[in-house]
């Protein structure tokens, strides 16, 4: 990465056109959505009028054909508004898009890519299970090749998007005695005959991405909507992983920013000892601290995802972005709450939605835990820097 990088020019007109539309926008919105739980149908459609459903895909297959960097500038905006706007697009854009342009056939780019690029279907991530979270290799969806279908039966939880979703990336075994070299990929639509949403989870927060179980009871699936070989799955899931870390990184730093926002601006106004709390040093020094995490978490998140668009693998500084990111915007949002006192404890204060959105940010996408295993591994198996 270049030593003195900067946004070009392009990059700084699409954030700005982006922080525009999220601010006027989503964000009048994001309280209400949070308090009723419901999907944001609408908020989707006008991303995807702003061609936010699809923004590396390149245009031939309907996206926006924007870099890396830009994305992640579009994902932090959004998610500044409203994080559970920005885990829709960032499921649709990281974990359904990716892949499919990564790994899919022309036909299936054609069927599956496109309308999701465009924004005319919803798409979801179907990895974790009941009983396999960060141990992935341990799933025990099952997919029964007969002829030219694939039969799946198993149980997904925690799929985002799952109550909206037309389209699944469902991740099954061939062979569970083959591990994780028995996973395998599969594309299935929410009309086939085997599919149905189970019990919709009720979130501490990021309350309105539609996050269900979904069931598959003997679902065929045609051997067409196989993305990629048997046993190639586990390789899509760790690729499309990276991915996905750099937009919770993304969103990190948008509910980050927003609880600075809000801690600025309550201290400005907010008066104790006559005189406004932002002239004193302890909720100084507190406002530093959060710009100063914000700041260099944004600087890894911008490097993960140069990295990413330069050079394709980017595991360690995804993970780093990731790490780094989640932690910070948990920090900056558990000051902010305490920079406003008791206020920050009542709903109608949005510091108190974005204490509980960030949390999950330093467990989806590989938990904090996981996150230093990765890089560790990484540096253990390099030698170091």
């Amino acid at each position: 990465m270049p030593v003195e990088f900067s946004l070009s020019r392009d990059q700084e007109m699409l954030r700005d056109s982006v922080r525009e539309f999220a601010q006027s926008v989503l964000k009048p919105k994001a309280a209400e959505i949070d308090r009723t739980r419901e999907f944001p149908r609408d908020n989707w459609k006008r991303c995807a009028e702003m061609g936010l459903t699809g923004m590396m895909v390149p245009e031939e297959w309907g996206g926006a054909g924007i870099d890396a960097v830009s994305y992640v500038l579009a994902i932090e905006e959004v998610s500044r508004a409203c994080a559970s706007t920005g885990v829709i697009l960032s499921v649709n854009n990281s974990l359904v898009c990716g892949p499919l342009l990564a790994f899919g056939n022309d036909d299936q780019k054609t069927r599956y890519l496109r309308p999701h690029a465009q924004g005319e279907r919803i798409g979801a991530y179907c990895l974790t299970e009941p009983n396999s979270g960060s141990d992935s290799a341990a799933l025990r969806t099952r997919a029964v090749k007969k002829g030219d279908r694939y039969v799946l039966s198993g149980n997904k939880v925690f799929v985002t998007n799952g109550v909206a979703a037309d389209t699944f990336l469902v991740y099954a075994t061939i062979d569970p005695a083959l591990k994780h070299k028995g996973i395998t990929a599969f594309l299935v639509e929410r009309a086939f005959k085997g599919v149905r949403t189970g019990k919709e989870e009720r979130k501490l927060g990021i309350t309105a991405s539609g996050s269900v179980e979904i069931v598959l009871e003997d679902c065929e699936v045609p051997a067409a909507n196989r993305l990629g070989a048997e046993g190639e799955g586990f390789k899509i899931a760790m690729a499309t992983l990276d991915g996905g870390r750099i937009g919770i990184a993304a969103q990190s730093l948008g509910i980050g920013q927003a609880a600075l926002d809000e801690a600025l601006a309550y201290s400005r106004t907010r008066e104790a000892f006559g005189k406004p709390i932002a002239e004193l040093q302890a909720i100084q020094w507190k406002l530093a601290d959060m710009a100063l995490e914000i700041e260099a978490a944004r600087l890894l998140t911008w490097r993960a995802a140069w990295v990413r668009q330069t050079k394709g693998r980017c595991t360690s500084e995804a993970s780093m972005a990731k790490l780094f990111a989640s932690e910070a915007c948990n920090r900056a949002a558990k000051e902010a709450l305490q920079i406003h006192g008791g206020y920050g404890y009542i709903t109608e204060y949005t510091v108190e939605r974005l204490y509980r959105d960030a949390r999950i940010t330093e467990i989806y996408e590989g938990t904090s835990e996981i996150q230093r295993l990765v890089i560790a591994k990484t540096l253990l198996k390099d030698g170091g820097a």
